[in-house]
């Protein structure tokens, strides 16, 4: 940072210098030209970080858009044979307006702008590959890198700034369980981002007026017409009520999980009493949760068991049992 001072610095005193050489007339009317259009240069140049380079070309490219128009329209008005001064003042009051309506509608939809200049690149698109917004709980969630990695997804992962500002909190959070999922979703970041079968971009646009990351995420989808991936129960419905496709791992596994048909007999080591009277409750292997009726003097046992039900809750699948030889 000291050397870019530095030069900055230098470039001041070589503005300066020049004006001082062009305006010989007056030294300090020429010394003070140069160092403020030094001094503006400058501060434009660091203000100019502060600009991404696709909010930039959106503008560029609706300046170009707004005199394409302006033109179009000057060269309409000439039919009229107007008077000179009237056609002159008229051109140069709809240029203004088609220019100023080209840069704000480039700015509104920045966010659907790829097309950055100088550098273009050029990509496939393929009608499988789609615009998903990942929000915290997805990346904290490891499970999205090993689907990711069976090569069964393929998309375009939009991941905001504001989700990455929510990880780092947490991983400079002093929580120790806080700590530990921040860091661990910034170190799946890392690796969704080295995988082949998808593309990681950030979106470094906030959105204003909106406090909540989840309402943040739900209308970066609909403004980007993209999907959701969460495993935020809460998200799922709040999106889905707004006509936004959500993709839920929870669903997902569940729907991954082994089918029981009534009937159906297997065994299970009974853990702990359930909810109702003379219940118990056992555990599969996927987590699945298996209620067995009249069984609770049996805890700590296995036991063979006999479906009677099933029930799909949000939460999770239940399985209703009853002791298979009753």
């Amino acid at each position: 940072m000291k050397g870019l001072f530095i030069v900055r610095a230098f470039f001041v005193f070589i503005c300066t210098a020049a004006a001082f050489r062009l305006f010989e007339f007056s030294p300090l009317l020429s010394t003070g030209i140069g160092l403020a259009v030094g001094l503006i240069v400058v501060f434009f140049e660091v203000f100019a970080r502060k600009v991404s380079l696709k909010g930039l070309s959106s503008v560029v490219f609706g300046i170009f858009l707004g005199m394409l128009v302006a033109w179009i329209f000057n060269k309409t008005l000439e039919l009229f044979l107007l008077p000179k001064e009237i056609t002159y003042n008229a051109k140069v009051f709809v240029t203004f307006i088609f220019i100023y309506l080209g840069v704000t509608l480039g700015l509104k939809g920045r966010g659907e702008f790829n097309l950055i200049i100088p550098y273009v690149r050029f990509q496939r698109k393929e009608l499988r590959e789609e615009a998903i917004v990942i929000d915290t709980s997805i990346i904290i969630d490891a499970r999205i890198l090993d689907i990711v990695k069976t090569g069964f997804l393929e998309a375009r992962f939009i991941v905001p700034r504001f989700v990455l500002n929510e990880l780092q909190a947490l991983a400079d959070s002093t929580d120790h369980m806080k700590r530990q999922k921040g860091k661990r979703g910034i170190e799946v970041l890392h690796s969704l981002k080295k995988e082949t079968n998808i593309e990681v971009d950030i979106y470094n646009e906030d959105i204003e007026n909106v406090k909540s990351v989840d309402e943040k995420v739900v209308v970066l989808a609909q403004t980007l017409d993209a999907k959701i991936l969460t495993t935020d129960y809460n998200l799922n419905r709040i999106a889905q009520l707004q006509g936004i496709k959500v993709l839920n791992i929870n669903d997902l596994a569940n729907a991954l999980k082994p089918t029981f048909v009534a009937g159906e007999r297997f065994s299970i080591k009974l853990i702990k009493e359930g909810k109702e009277h003379n219940q118990a409750v056992g555990y599969l292997e996927d987590g699945t949760m298996v209620v067995v009726e009249n069984a609770k003097w049996l805890i700590g046992k296995n036991v063979d068991i006999e479906v009677t039900s099933v029930l799909q809750s949000p939460s999770g699948r239940i399985v209703f049992t009853r002791l298979a030889n009753q």
